[in-house]
């Protein structure tokens, strides 16, 4: 009776440790999903602090050389080219998804938004 009983234990014991074993991989490939994003958007707020640097000495050089001419109709076609840039490096610059990647693939809101603004 007490050999039957240690066996039940120990088979207990097996099964909550397989049990914590697929606990441990589900949390490993957690942890590496994360990662994966992370580096991802590591690489992406990087990119996107050296094009606003390239962006803010554009307009530093700009405002010397031109400081007196300002025009609302330049800076709103300036706003929507933009846009059409971050559009084609992959962003999307719709209200829905805007600022996360595209991922290559087309999207119909920002689309139908650059469509509107170059009317």
């Amino acid at each position: 009776m007490k050999e039957r009983n240690f066996l039940d234990r120990v088979m207990e014991f097996e099964q909550q440790l397989e049990s914590m074993h697929n606990q441990f991989r589900e949390l490993i490939g957690f942890v590496a999903q994360m990662t994966e994003e992370n580096h991802s958007l590591q690489l992406e707020n990087h990119h996107l602090r050296k094009r606003l640097e390239e962006m803010d000495g554009q307009t530093q050089s700009f405002n010397k050389e031109q400081p007196s001419k300002k025009s609302s109709k330049i800076d709103i076609g300036e706003g929507v080219d933009n846009l059409a840039r971050l559009y084609n490096e992959g962003f999307h610059v719709c209200n829905v998804h805007y600022g996360s990647s595209r991922k290559g693939e087309d999207c119909l809101f920002c689309l139908s938004f650059l469509n509107k603004q170059n009317v």
